[in-house]
């Protein structure tokens, strides 16, 4: 980190580029920046394991600006399936989740959090009860990947898809992208990278004209105006016609295909009418969608849908011509799948929510 008048941290070397970390330090000519970069990139926590700098030099950054890393892992949670869930405490004592999900073929997904807290309320969703706090810097958000990395090693895909709307924090994101597809970095592909929004219309049309091209997901879950609003309140500002129109938008822009996401409740929206409304909303986009049987939360008045209820809402889908896939129960285990994360992790010290540390 950098050092500001009267000690306080004020920037991190895990969320800059070669460029930036060779004008925190005081180098010139960005031999030493671009060491120190690649070793970031290589996943390092502390200057002491630089091994081609100088023994002084390393001694010197380590008394200087201490440490890398704003942020620590505080508990962490496995899973039989594969997943991990990790509790990431931050500098300024709050705490976001990241998990890592582990395909049958052995890929590994580091799903990452872009906000502390999420504004967006979605009524099925864990995180959208903790509230809003703020949002998190390139440097929180690479820190969750590198923590993930360190304990599971490749991680070949990663999705915005955590804790926080990543489109209201387009920004942030952005920097986070450019650095894992910098390919002297860590150097991932852009097409293994996927952002998630609830619909966020101003952000698609912005990612549409500026990019990143990375994949984009929309979480749809209804069709039907009244329905959607009520389990997804961001349906209030940017309703089903605004949205349709956004995404068609992108992709005249992309050429993309998108991927529709429909969280799956028994006693809300998985008859076959919301299959049907589904359908035809779809159906002029380029689209695949994942339908994603809903996670239990305790305390909250939905059902799980049975498996003979999900076939007969894919059926429909597929009967017209809607690709459909059925995602998986990973993470369950850890409250690490979609709409659990939030959960108090077991911990030695328990973590502010966002409503405690707003109240500190």
């Amino acid at each position: 980190m950098t050092q500001v008048p009267g000690g306080v941290p004020d920037v991190f070397l895990s969320g800059l580029s070669p460029g930036e970390i060779d004008e925190a330090l005081g180098y010139s000519g960005g031999f030493r920046s671009s060491q120190i970069y690649g070793w970031i990139a290589k996943g390092a926590g502390d200057f002491a394991s630089m091994t081609n700098l100088p023994a002084v030099e390393r001694e010197r950054l380590a008394s200087v600006y201490g440490s890398l890393r704003s942020s620590k892992v505080n508990a962490e949670l496995a899973d039989e399936d594969g997943s991990l869930k990790l509790q990431i405490r931050l500098r300024d004592g709050s705490a976001v989740e990241c998990v890592l999900l582990e395909d049958i073929e052995g890929r590994k997904t580091a799903c990452l959090s872009s906000q502390v807290g999420c504004p967006m309320g979605c009524t099925f969703c864990r995180t959208g009860r903790l509230g809003f706090l703020r949002n998190l810097g390139a440097d929180e958000i690479l820190e969750q990947y590198y923590f993930l990395k360190e304990r599971r090693g490749f991680i070949s895909n990663v999705v915005f898809m955590g804790m926080g709307e990543p489109l209201l924090n387009l920004g942030a994101v952005r920097k986070a992208i450019t650095l894992l597809s910098d390919r002297a970095g860590i150097g991932m592909s852009l097409r293994k990278i996927t952002i998630s929004t609830c619909g966020i219309v101003p952000g698609i049309l912005d990612l549409a004209a500026k990019g990143p091209k990375v994949r984009l997901a929309v979480s749809l879950t209804a069709a039907d105006d009244a329905l959607r609003s009520e389990l997804m309140p961001v349906n209030k500002t940017w309703g089903l016609d605004v949205l349709k129109e956004s995404l068609l938008a992108y992709q005249k822009v992309t050429e993309e295909r998108i991927t529709i996401e429909a969280v799956i409740t028994g006693n809300r929206n998985g008859s076959a009418e919301a299959a049907r409304n589904l359908a035809s909303w779809i159906r002029p986009l380029n689209a695949q969608i994942n339908i994603i049987a809903w996670n239990v939360v305790p305390g909250m008045d939905f059902t799980e849908p049975s498996k003979a209820q999900m076939r007969a809402f894919a059926e429909i889908l597929k009967g017209s011509d809607i690709t459909v896939v059925q995602r998986m129960h990973r993470g369950r285990g850890v409250m690490g799948a979609c709409g659990q994360l939030g959960d108090t992790l077991r911990a030695d010290q328990e973590i502010p929510t966002s409503a405690s540390v707003a109240q500190a």
